[in-house]
């Protein structure tokens, strides 16, 4: 067993992979949340790539689905992280290690607020009353990035966007 230093180091290491290796932000998975669900669902049981595919689509909703090609370089960087090991090498199906243990009990806040987070969009989706929440939030994020695709965005209109969707978030908590 490793002791908490080498821990420590080893989730600095971590953090500082998932923060170089991200791409944009706003994405359904943020940097790193995508490895910390696929830990969890292998942690709930032993599974295979396709498994994880079939059960992160599921928990999401709304058709999403993860390809391939996202689920198992997870797979591999979770091995070579050792959070994960193969409990049947012919099968590929994974289980979670001790330090795989750890990590997600350190790791539990995150956790919750990203369950929290697929379960909240699971239920916008599929709710048709609020379909024009969901549809309000689509032409926000759209008008965003098409703002925001402005490359000389000046200072101050950087600070006024800002403002305004702060505003609209108080103005919300207040209903």
């Amino acid at each position: 067993m490793k002791h908490a230093s080498d821990h420590q180091e080893h989730e600095r290491d971590i953090q500082h992979r998932e923060h170089h290796r991200s791409g944009r932000r706003g994405r359904l998975f943020e940097s790193g949340r995508m490895k910390l669900l696929v830990l969890h669902l292998i942690q709930q049981s032993p599974k295979h790539g396709y498994e994880i595919i079939k059960e992160i689509s599921d928990l999401v909703g709304d058709g999403y689905s993860p390809s391939a090609g996202t689920i198992y370089p997870t797979l591999t960087s979770l091995e070579e992280m050792n959070l994960i090991t193969l409990l049947d090498v012919e099968r590929k199906q994974y289980q979670v290690t001790e330090y795989g243990e750890a990590y997600l009990k350190e790791q539990q806040d995150m956790l919750l607020a990203l369950l929290q987070k697929l379960r909240l969009r699971r239920e916008i989706h599929n709710n048709d009353q609020l379909i024009d929440i969901h549809r309000a939030m689509e032409n926000l994020k759209t008008a965003l990035r098409l703002k925001l695709n402005i490359a000389d965005l000046q200072q101050e209109q950087i600070h006024q966007i800002a403002e305004k969707i702060d505003q609209a978030a108080i103005a919300i908590g207040r209903l």
